[in-house]
């Protein structure tokens, strides 16, 4: 056998999603990649997934699922990912962690540390950044130019930005998973565990955050499990963004995200994060931007219906970007130092939610 043998381990709502993205990146011929075995504490959960695959292991046992690896996707519950990420850099397993990487800073930076230690290569699922209408934007607030965008001088700088995120508690519906109920295992409510990847979308469009100022608030009832979250982000490019997560109970909406950045001049909307389009507004004329020819391309190249295409096609991209860079012998991105980074602004805004919202910095006294 040739290619990456991939182990899946956790097969729950996130496992299956990155299954599905694996199943459409092999079939379309985009990697040379074999999922080889699945692993979750529910054997049977284990044995669904790997059939969709044809043919592999089935287990609850993480050793036996890694025996035959040489990559391993890690999509457990948060507390179980050091103990996952030890199995894997003991067998010199390339690892794949979901986020967040742990339930609190020290762990992560732990988990991020004994992976760069190992020298194995590693990602995290910060997916937003490969979602190509995100990009699109990152790629005008970092003052390039855009196939169908006006020219950034036009726009002038970002100067402020706005992003609501809502999300039914994820403990019911497709999610299925009480685990994020508990604090122990998740570590927060919806600032760590969902809007991570906010805090790390924003770092990366915006620069690192300097100052945090924070509000959560527990409606559901759940101890330590905040649903919501208020954040105003200060960053050192001087953009001044401000973060809602919602966690509520309408199990009818789907999750959504809404992102307005502020330039000089010009207003910009994204209300898709998965197929766009990037609306901007200026006094001369409104302009709309769609996917990048290469993310067409990709599109197309998927054996999956095409009302999905858009859906996976965050997760293909990240998922594929992984098995290339393996394949390449290059460290793939975004690294586990990368999530390190948002858990850091993570910890300062709890620590600014729990003084009554007084401003907090991110601690990097122990950045590498």
């Amino acid at each position: 056998m040739t290619g990456s043998r991939i182990a899946i381990i956790g097969c729950g709502f996130i496992g299956t999603i990155h299954s599905f993205a694996l199943r459409a990146i092999i079939g379309g011929g985009l990697a040379d990649a074999t999922v080889v075995s699945a692993c979750d504490h529910d054997v049977d959960k284990a044995v669904r997934l790997i059939e969709s695959h044809g043919a592999g292991v089935a287990t609850a046992d993480v050793g036996e699922a890694l025996g035959g690896a040489d990559a391993a996707w890690i999509c457990t519950p948060t507390a179980t990912h050091k103990t996952v990420v030890e199995h894997c850099l003991a067998k010199r397993v390339a690892v794949y962690c979901e986020k967040p990487l742990a339930t609190g800073l020290r762990g992560a930076e732990e988990i991020s540390g004994l992976v760069d230690a190992a020298g194995v290569a590693n990602q995290v699922g910060l997916v937003l950044r490969s979602s190509p209408p995100v990009a699109q934007l990152a790629r005008l607030c970092r003052g390039e130019q855009v196939p169908g965008a006006p020219a950034p001088e036009t726009m002038g700088r970002p100067i402020a930005a706005f992003l609501r995120d809502d999300q039914y508690f994820p403990i019911g519906g497709m999610y299925g998973s009480k685990w994020r109920a508990d604090v122990g295992i998740a570590g927060g409510g919806t600032l760590i565990e969902h809007s991570i990847h906010d805090v790390d979308l924003l770092s990366w469009m915006f620069g690192p955050v300097v100052s945090v100022t924070a509000r959560t608030a527990n409606h559901a009832g759940h101890a330590g499990i905040e649903d919501v979250a208020a954040l105003t982000l200060e960053h050192e490019t001087g953009v001044t963004a401000q973060l809602l997560s919602v966690w509520h109970g309408l199990e009818t909406r789907p999750s959504t995200r809404r992102l307005e950045v502020f330039f000089e001049k010009a207003h910009s909307v994204l209300e898709d994060e998965s197929a766009g389009p990037v609306r901007i507004e200026r006094a001369e004329s409104s302009t709309e931007v769609g996917m990048p020819e290469e993310a067409l391309a990709l599109m197309e190249s998927l054996p999956v219906a095409e009302g999905l295409k858009t859906a996976v096609l965050a997760y293909v991209s990240a998922d594929l970007g992984f098995l290339r860079s393996i394949a390449a012998g290059v460290p793939p991105v975004p690294g586990l130092d990368v999530a390190v980074e948002a858990h850091r602004v993570v910890e300062a805004a709890y620590r600014s939610a729990a003084s009554g919202g007084i401003p907090e910095v991110p601690d990097r006294s122990r950045a590498g």
